[in-house]
């Protein structure tokens, strides 16, 4: 009989992976708090929450008692024409926990969907309205999801490079740093004053796949109020800023302007099930209200608005109101912030930041700074073998852990990431 690893090569086609040269992938048979366990017996540290969604850790009780419990009401219903408690439920809670700015909710299934509902919600609401407006902006370096519609707002090259012909045409302004963040504004306003743009879509402070860049709330606050100056709608990425990875609830709290569409989904579920989220205004939904029907949002996923994934939803955001969880995202926060001040002189770094429970730093190579550069490998590897698993964006390792992690495991991650760090010239 052949080996589970042995079959994984034979029928299994994995993602972001050179299946001609990837080393052999871990053979996880168990999951336990941040822990992955091999069928070698072998152990892992789960140091970036599995792609940023398992916030609570693997396997926590709570959510699978809530999830055997709609199972047993509910699996899945038709959503068109349907509805059912856990997305009612999700629905009010998760519009209270945004401060009450968003009236209605509309679901899907995963990340790069909920950016796919809301982009359509834009050009939609300009067309509804009769409004020819067709032109969209994002960041340089931006990522926003592997849909088409999603591709076509995010960095181009690198992973899209065969799709591009079909994308449709974006303008990009320079990421906002400590330098530059006035000539972007100003860029930014002579785009806008054209009239033309229906949309401007962002990572809010953070951008991920660019290697953990931050920028700054009062930025992100100027252009906002431009698009609103100008009447361009804004959405707000908030795929994998939600659910308190910047510190709060979503890294738009920080800001006094608000975007007028938000995207969620990785944390939703407390990364046990696919759910993505789009909540807009009130305004952005009126626009849809008509006696025709095509002037109706047409979309939808089969698995829309599933109800085992949405009584997961609400399990985790009971967990998140937790005191106890509060606690170990300031326990986190504060941890890595420490981590900032002692590391910012270390010559092996570039750069060293931090915001709410993400840590980044930026290794000196002699590369050019990139997704691809090799130092991301050898990194990725050497982890390994010391028993974390720790997926670096190019020369930048990043840590997003499971808010369950212990002080004694995250002393842990920065010594690894401390002993790699000598091993480089």
């Amino acid at each position: 009989m052949s080996s589970f690893s042995e079959n994984d090569r034979k029928f299994v086609w994995h993602p972001f992976t050179q299946m001609k040269t990837a080393s052999a992938p871990l053979p996880v048979i168990r999951a336990e708090s941040v822990w992955l366990f091999t069928e070698d017996g072998k152990k892992y540290l789960d140091a970036n929450s599995s792609w940023w969604t398992n916030i609570h850790g693997h396997g926590n009780k709570y959510i699978a008692d809530k999830i055997h419990e709609q199972f047993l009401k509910i699996d899945h219903i038709i959503f068109a024409g349907v509805s059912h408690p856990k997305a009612v439920e999700l629905s009010e809670r998760i519009l209270i926990r945004a401060n009450q700015h968003y009236q209605k909710v509309f679901f899907s299934d995963n990340g790069s969907t909920s950016v796919e509902v809301a982009l359509k919600m834009v050009y939609q609401y300009w067309y509804n309205l009769g409004q020819t407006k067709k032109r969209f902006l994002a960041l340089q370096g931006a990522y926003h999801g592997d849909t088409f519609g999603a591709m076509s707002v995010g960095e181009r090259g690198y992973f899209n490079k065969p799709f591009e012909h079909l994308f449709f045409d974006v303008d990009y302004v320079d990421f906002p740093d400590d330098q530059n963040g006035e000539a972007v504004l100003s860029v930014l306003e002579k785009l806008f004053s054209t009239g033309e743009f229906a949309g401007f879509i962002f990572e809010p402070l953070v951008q991920g796949a660019a290697g953990m860049r931050i920028y700054s709330a009062e930025w992100l606050d100027k252009a906002i109020d431009l698009a609103k100056k100008y009447q361009v709608l804004t959405i707000g990425d908030e795929v994998m800023t939600g659910f308190y990875r910047t510190g709060k609830f979503l890294a738009t709290d920080y800001l006094s302007k608000k975007p007028d569409i938000i995207c969620l989904s990785k944390g939703l579920t407390g990364g046990v099930l696919p759910l993505g989220l789009t909540l807009a205004t009130q305004k952005i939904f009126d626009a849809f209200l008509h006696e025709e029907t095509t002037k109706a949002l047409l979309h939808g996923h089969s698995f829309t608005g599933n109800a085992i994934a949405c009584a997961a939803a609400c399990a985790s955001l009971d967990l998140l109101d937790q005191k106890q969880t509060q606690e170990k995202v300031d326990t986190i926060s504060k941890s890595h912030q420490q981590f900032v001040i002692e590391q910012m002189q270390n010559p092996k770094f570039s750069k060293v930041k931090s915001i709410g429970t993400i840590l980044s730093i930026e290794l000196k190579t002699k590369e050019a700074a990139g997704y691809f550069v090799s130092v991301r490998d050898q990194a990725y590897q050497y982890f390994l073998t010391k028993g974390f698993l720790i997926r670096p964006l190019g020369n930048v390792i990043f840590l997003n852990p499971p808010y369950c992690i212990s002080e004694e495991e995250l002393r842990s991650l920065y010594q690894v990431i401390l002993e790699f760090a000598e091993t480089k010239e």
